[in-house]
């Protein structure tokens, strides 16, 4: 896909670049919603409270799901199921087209694959994190970090500068500390990181002690990463 195929611009000729959210959907027999992870309604409220939300799908440019797609690993509690009977109901899918999908987490245990989300994106944009340059299309996908359950959807109190120092005066440039992974998804960019480390101004630690195998698919630089990281 790339924009000139698989995006409708014809719905964005009024100027005005509008987002849709599908409302979520209504209680079951059972008085059961099906679920939505706090980060997926960040998302949402973030967008519902900017200036480019609108209640009128007819004059969205974009389209965003109110099924959670963030947290595609079916192990995990926040895994949304029957997703593509879901997707169906959707009065506007069209096959995805001018529909924009968030996704943090793909595949399960062992293997992670990448495009394993489980259903059909169809013709639309992925705003994924982790995603690898093969699976990427360019000028039409959207690269996203990958965030903690509990980043703000606000920041704090608006701060005060005070001085206009650049680039600022800082003991460290950059600092990480986490899990490197040995294999699957981001195992590639994490396992490259160490040569950004120059325990100055660079600080970059990672342990490979993740999951139930990281000793059968430990590398040469496990030990000394995990004494740098302890």
């Amino acid at each position: 896909c790339r924009m000139e195929t698989c995006f409708d611009y014809s719905k964005c000729s009024s100027g005005k670049f509008l987002v849709y959210v599908y409302p979520l959907e209504p209680l079951n027999s059972l008085g059961a919603a099906p679920p939505i992870s706090s980060n997926y309604q960040k998302i949402l409220t973030a967008i519902q409270e900017s200036r480019y939300y609108t209640k009128n799908p007819h004059e969205a440019c974009l389209f965003v799901l109110g099924i959670d797609t963030l947290d595609r690993d079916s192990l995990s509690e926040d895994y949304v199921r029957n997703v593509p009977s879901r997707i169906a109901r959707l009065p506007h899918w069209n096959n995805g087209r001018n529909h924009l999908i968030f996704n943090l987490y793909s595949g399960t245990w062992p293997d992670y694959v990448e495009n394993s989300l489980g259903f059909d994106t169809g013709e639309a944009i992925l705003a994924k994190a982790s995603m690898s340059i093969q699976q990427f299309r360019r000028g039409f996908d959207v690269s996203i970090p990958l965030f903690h359950k509990q980043f703000p959807l606000r920041s704090g109190n608006t701060g005060f500068v005070q001085t206009n120092n650049f680039p600022a005066n800082k003991k460290y440039l950059l600092a990480f500390k986490g899990k490197r992974y040995v294999h699957g998804i981001g195992s590639e960019t994490r396992n490259s990181l160490f040569h950004l480390h120059n325990a100055r101004d660079l600080v970059l630690v990672t342990t490979c002690r993740h999951g139930k195998s990281w000793r059968d698919l430990q590398d040469a630089r496990c030990d000394e990463d995990n004494r740098e990281y302890d």
